[in-house]
């Protein structure tokens, strides 16, 4: 069967949609009660193109819920402890999205252990063995470790889509080689430091010479023989430092043994709820055309 026969499931970084519509929609949206709601507004019209203009039978949308709590926190306290927590006003909006997910029949993955990242990981896992390829609606350069041969990612802000060559073209790296790569560089976002001294590019480099983290810390000894700049300091910050890389990788490495549906038919879009999405229409004051493609949506 040739990729484009096979089945797709779409895979939403909903927490990435939320954030972007919260910094980018103005505040003049309130609910009822006169709470902010112009995350939950931006949200519902992203949501609602994605439906309208891919018609998935078979998705999900994950959230995050484990910002201080997922098992990377336990692992090493630092972990993203450079983000502020969302204030009230967002904490809340994050709920009323899933709840507009939720009566449009799109199920909604969300852990507090683990983060939506490694749900929808799992997720990608879990569907590929019964034989589904998976689009990734995410920005997030992370992701590229699990893009297989038949997999996409998809920035839908940009509209661009990349496979596994596009993690190469914008990484320098591999997809089985994207959490090494963030392991010795760091990510500053997640507040992983890396290992110091080595860049983007030197990651890149030694992972190209040596295949893997392990390879090159088994074979560090081979590093100030390479044709790369400041190679013998390099040798001597991966020594001092081949613990703590280890470390990193588990941080940046998205778990594939998170707790999802096993069956297929989990991930399949459901009719939706009418009832529930008048009352979230009403309770969010959502405008005339909003209401018109969430009911046509619904159908």
């Amino acid at each position: 069967m040739d990729a484009m026969s096979r089945p797709a499931v779409h895979l939403v970084d909903g927490s990435l949609y939320v954030f972007r519509a919260w910094h980018s929609m103005p505040d003049e949206f309130q609910d009822a009660d006169g709470h902010p709601v112009n995350a939950v507004h931006g949200f519902t019209r992203f949501l609602c193109e994605l439906l309208e203009r891919v018609k998935p039978e078979h998705l999900a949308v994950a959230f995050d819920a484990s910002l201080t709590t997922s098992f990377r926190n336990a692992i090493y306290p630092a972990y993203k402890a450079n983000r502020e927590l969302p204030p009230p006003d967002l904490e809340r909006q994050f709920v009323l999205c899933r709840e507009v997910a939720l009566a449009l029949g799109v199920p909604v993955l969300i852990d507090h252990t683990y983060e939506a990242d490694d749900l929808i990981g799992s997720a990608l896992w879990t569907l590929r063995g019964h034989g589904f390829r998976s689009v990734i609606v995410s920005a997030d350069k992370d992701f590229g470790q699990l893009l297989g041969e038949d997999d996409e990612q998809w920035d839908y802000a940009r509209n661009l889509r990349w496979g596994p060559a596009g993690v190469h073209e914008k990484l320098g790296v591999h997809p089985h080689q994207v959490a090494d790569y963030l392991a010795l560089c760091g990510d500053a976002v997640d507040n992983i430091p890396g290992v110091p001294g080595v860049g983007a590019k030197t990651a890149a480099a030694l992972l190209a010479h040596f295949g893997s983290l392990d390879a090159l810390l088994d074979r560090v000894d081979e590093v100030p023989f390479l044709r790369i700049r400041g190679a013998a300091s390099c040798a001597a910050k991966l020594r001092e430092h081949a613990e703590a890389a280890r470390l990193y990788r588990r941080l940046t490495r998205i778990a594939l043994d998170a707790p999802v549906p096993p069956e297929a038919d989990a991930l399949r879009r459901q009719r939706g709820e009418m009832e529930a999405m008048d009352a979230l229409c009403e309770r969010l004051r959502f405008g005339p055309l909003t209401r018109t493609r969430l009911k046509a949506l619904l159908g």
